[in-house]
């Protein structure tokens, strides 16, 4: 009986730690990529023109399109 007890105490404290919870973990890791994603990328934002003529809101801002574009990094060269 007293056996049984301490499993099912073991179990819960194992369960109840967040050290050790699989949740945890991979709640790290996710946020590591998005870390990660979030360094690589970079917002390029481009003035919507009509008729070779900026487009304008109604309080006169020129309206942009905008996306995140993934940065390649250049290789370093050496030189001889």
């Amino acid at each position: 009986m007293n056996y049984i007890i301490s499993v099912i105490a073991l179990i819960v404290l194992i369960a109840t730690n967040p050290a050790c919870a699989a949740d945890s973990h991979s709640a790290d890791v996710a946020r590591a990529e998005a870390a990660k994603t979030q360094k690589e990328t970079k917002k390029v934002c481009v003035d919507q023109m009509k008729d070779g003529k900026p487009v304008r809101d109604a309080k006169g801002n020129v309206k942009q399109t905008c996306k995140d574009v993934k940065e390649h990094k250049k290789l370093e060269v050496e030189n001889k």
